[in-house]
């Protein structure tokens, strides 16, 4: 028969360790572990080698150590910054700053009270020689001299103009009765034709000198080369064959404006003059002229001539200068000048018979145009007219019709006529 159970044994001895089981599943990521402490002096990782020796082994193991600690250990986040720490001891004294930028100047102080005057110093050494001193006045007149010496014989003078015809004399006492005279021809008597007028000639040269008077003609006065005024928008010309075309003074404007209120104004804006010019070349494309000076050497000059020869001017219409009529002879000979425009209609002409209308020397342009406001220049919408060619007589005016003339050669040898200022010969 079964007997009862017995009491329970002593624990055995431990067993031998079993087999190594085999590796279970990751686990999940722990929580986040406190900040760790301050770390050690970092001196212990300093292993240095005597000089010569080689690095020590504990050198490598260090190594080992640092590399398992940085790829087994996760860095926590950077920390809230700590409190402000104790102030720290003073520092150094530094090394001295770069040099300042220079302040602004000062203002200026008071002047100061004048010094005590001092000893008079010796008298100093004699100066150079001055420059000359300008000239004196013009001294009172001197006595006179004692009569001179009588002089030469002059030479004879030039012949004077023909007087003018005298009075109707006294009949005279009958004379004796003469004796027959022989049979003459029936025919009416020789005409003489009377030379006691006086005739006025100007002369323009065109250039900055006053020109001569023509053989047998005296100068009465020379100026400036007026061609026409414009006042208000209205022209009002100047026959270049007239004394009122050489004024002898020279003014921008040498007229004035008046009104019904008793008032006069010189020198309006809108007013204008024009003179004939000299052949400068002109340049449109710069300012008006203002110095006077300078105006006047772009100023034809002129003289005014009286004489008793009677004068007329005639017209080719070719490129050859004409010859005077019988008893006539060549004053001088030149280019056709017609009339001037200027802006809206404002213009001027010249009488074709008149030596104004000859002109020795073909400028383009051939006026320079000055205004009330004080200036004067050379102006793209001034225009000439001359007499043009036309040597095809057997179809009067369609030679040339529609020709542009470009360039001076073109315009003297096929565009603009000649002429010739011619004088009666004396009787």
């Amino acid at each position: 028969a079964k007997g009862e159970t017995g009491d329970v044994g002593e624990k055995g001895d431990t067993g031998a360790d079993g087999e190594k089981g085999e590796a279970g599943m990751p686990g999940e990521k722990g929580e986040q572990g406190d900040k760790g402490g301050p770390g050690i002096d970092g001196n212990i990782f300093r292993i240095k080698a005597e000089s010569g020796q080689p690095i020590p082994p504990e050198y490598y193991i260090w190594i080992e150590i640092i590399n398992t600690v940085l790829e087994t250990t996760e860095f926590g986040d950077k920390g809230e910054p700590g409190p402000q720490g104790p102030e720290g001891a003073k520092g150094a004294k530094g090394e001295p700053g770069d040099n300042g930028v220079p302040g602004t100047p000062g203002e200026n102080g008071t002047p100061g009270t004048d010094g005590i005057p001092g000893d008079q110093g010796p008298p100093g050494e004699d100066g150079a020689k001055g420059a000359q001193g300008a000239k004196g006045d013009t001294g009172a007149p001197g006595t006179d001299g004692e009569k001179g010496d009588k002089g030469e014989k002059g030479e004879t003078g030039q012949k004077g103009l023909a007087g003018i015809q005298g009075e109707k004399g006294e009949p005279g006492v009958d004379g004796a009765k003469g004796d027959k005279g022989p049979d003459g021809d029936c025919q009416p008597d020789d005409y003489t034709p009377c030379n006691c007028d006086t005739h006025v000639l100007v002369k323009h040269s065109q250039t900055l000198d006053a020109p001569e008077c023509p053989t047998d003609f005296e100068a009465l006065w020379s100026g400036y080369s007026l061609v026409f005024f414009e006042g208000n928008g209205y022209g009002l010309s100047q026959d270049l064959g007239s004394a009122g075309s050489c004024l002898e003074e020279f003014q921008l404007v040498p007229f004035m404006q008046c009104s019904s209120s008793d008032v006069c104004r010189h020198g309006v804006r809108t007013d204008k003059s024009f003179w004939l010019a000299v052949g400068l070349d002109a340049d449109f494309t710069v300012k008006p002229m203002t110095s006077i000076d300078e105006i006047q050497s772009h100023i034809s000059r002129c003289r005014v001539c009286v004489g008793t020869k009677y004068v007329l001017t005639r017209h080719s219409f070719t490129g050859e200068k004409p010859e005077c009529p019988n008893n006539f002879h060549e004053v001088w000979n030149g280019y056709s000048y017609l009339m001037v425009t200027s802006s809206g209609t404002s213009g001027g002409g010249q009488d074709l018979a008149s030596s104004g209308s000859c002109l020795e020397n073909f400028h383009l342009p051939t006026f320079i145009e000055c205004l009330g406001r004080g200036t004067c220049a050379y102006y793209i919408n001034n225009l000439d007219y001359w007499l043009a060619q036309n040597p095809d007589i057997t179809q009067p005016g369609m030679w040339g019709m529609g020709n542009v003339y470009s360039g001076l050669d073109d315009i003297l040898d096929q565009g603009v006529s000649r002429c010739t200022v011619c004088a009666r010969d004396t009787i």
